[in-house]
């Protein structure tokens, strides 16, 4: 078959999957039509039209009417308020919901959430204290406060909360634990070590990353490197593995290994996808009606911009149909001309046929804005496309995109292996194992779409 005939059948089979999920939406409409009270269907169509990026509060209000006892029903509906632009009926919604059920830790999680990215970074986790303090030995509420807070480096604060859940529930593993990640992560080394050391006995992989991050900030890659690499060796493409082979990148460049070369190598590259100046302001304006928050969310890696909440790539809008066809084509592209397989490495050794985007987003940086240096565990292949970008030139590095140095707390002295200048409609590709983030914007706006692919298992 030639390159062109495989080009076109691989565009066709992306359009033909799109078909199928507006087919899906249909059919669910209409079974929803001959069975309006039937709630597992409502539920599904509310979903369908919520995914699709279609309003769907109230479709969500009609499935907690069928439905009382479905708290992802109530979820839901609270996250389609917000996201029609509804945030404080969202917030009183898991408001009062909370007041019947205080127990409800998805509630309180989204609750929280929600309040952050409004712009209430003051009483944001109001109902976690409440809840805790009126149930006292619900050690879920205490935990779930506690990550709360511990997104946003609130050492001090985070450490008063466990002081609290201790008073009541005593040293728990669970809060031992949340102990060690503020040790390590808040830079006290010596309460780092005697943690580590009292948890010696235990392989949970929490437990195992964080001697990993503390073995390297110990300026012993050595020994993060005997911890890491078994961990990205024993479950190849699992969420786990997907953690620990950046740490296994770091460790080998620290070590001046080879292998070096061999897991990174020089798998980054950047493409146009075709898409004309006129498309590209099309889909300027459609994102930027989805960037509504005014924080990004803590668990993300925006600092000074926002990030969108939902699988842009998925919604019903059609330019960005039209960009995720183009999207993935430029994928495949970059797929078929990879290395030959390698059972041994995270990013050769997958199916390269039958890819889906498991997850896609929206992130818009302002002056200042940046992404912290990160990986995507979750991920097989990571992408930075971009929609617009600052009218004036910045002085180079200014919002460019680097890839391949640690976050900066592990206090650890490498540079990236390069930065890529980000161009309008052109598209960086990666493996998601690889730590990547962007140089602060100097002024204007940086739009762009981020997705990642992985392979559909056989």
């Amino acid at each position: 078959m030639s390159s062109i005939a495989i080009q076109w059948r691989d565009r066709a089979r992306v359009l033909r999957s799109m078909q199928r999920v507006i087919e899906a939406d249909e059919a669910m409409a209409q079974a929803h039509a001959l069975a309006p009270d039937d709630r597992l269907i409502a539920f599904l169509h509310a979903q369908s039209r919520y995914e699709l990026g279609y309003p769907a509060a109230n479709l969500f209000a009609q499935v907690c009417r069928l439905w009382p006892d479905n708290p992802d029903a109530l979820r839901n509906q609270a996250m389609a308020r917000a996201g029609e632009g509804d945030v404080g009926g969202a917030v009183d919604l898991l408001s009062a919901a909370l007041g019947q059920d205080p127990q409800w830790l998805d509630g309180h999680r989204v609750l929280a959430s929600l309040r952050w990215v409004a712009g209430d970074a003051q009483d944001f986790d109001a109902s976690y204290a409440a809840a805790a303090r009126a149930h006292p030995c619900a050690q879920g509420l205490w935990l779930g406060w506690f990550s709360a807070v511990a997104q946003h480096r609130d050492w001090p604060r985070a450490c008063a909360i466990l002081d609290e859940a201790e008073r009541h529930l005593g040293q728990t593993k669970p809060l031992t634990e949340a102990r060690l990640f503020i040790a390590s992560e808040s830079g006290n080394g010596a309460e780092t070590a005697r943690l580590l050391a009292a948890t010696s006995a235990w392989d949970d992989p929490f437990i195992q990353i964080a001697r990993i991050r503390a073995a390297l900030r110990a300026g012993d890659p050595a020994r993060a490197l005997s911890i890491a690499l078994p961990l990205a060796q024993v479950a190849p493409g699992s969420p786990l593995a997907g953690q620990a082979w950046p740490y296994v990148s770091t460790c080998w460049r620290l070590l001046d290994d080879p292998r070096r070369c061999w897991l990174d190598d020089d798998f980054v590259r950047s493409m146009d996808v075709g898409l004309g100046e006129g498309e590209l302001d099309e889909l300027g304006e459609c994102l930027r009606a989805l960037h509504i928050a005014q924080l990004p969310y803590p668990e993300q890696s925006v600092r000074g911009g926002t990030q969108t909440d939902r699988s842009v790539l998925l919604r019903h809008e059609p330019i960005l149909q039209r960009v995720r066809e183009a999207l993935m084509a430029a994928v495949k592209d970059y797929v078929a001309a990879l290395p030959a397989p390698d059972p041994a490495h995270p990013l050769l050794s997958r199916r390269r046929h039958d890819l889906r985007i498991s997850g896609s987003w929206s992130v818009r940086l302002t002056g200042g804005g940046y992404n912290i240096p990160h990986s995507h565990p979750m991920g097989w292949i990571s992408s930075a496309f971009y929609v617009s970008l600052p009218e004036e030139d910045a002085p180079a590095p200014a919002g460019h995109f680097h890839y391949g140095a640690p976050p900066p707390e592990l206090g650890l002295d490498l540079a990236p292996y390069a930065t890529i200048a980000p161009r309008r409609g052109h598209l960086v590709l990666f493996p998601s194992t690889l730590w990547h983030g962007t140089v602060p914007t100097t002024s204007g706006e940086r739009l762009n779409i981020a997705f990642d692919i992985v392979p559909v298992q056989a």
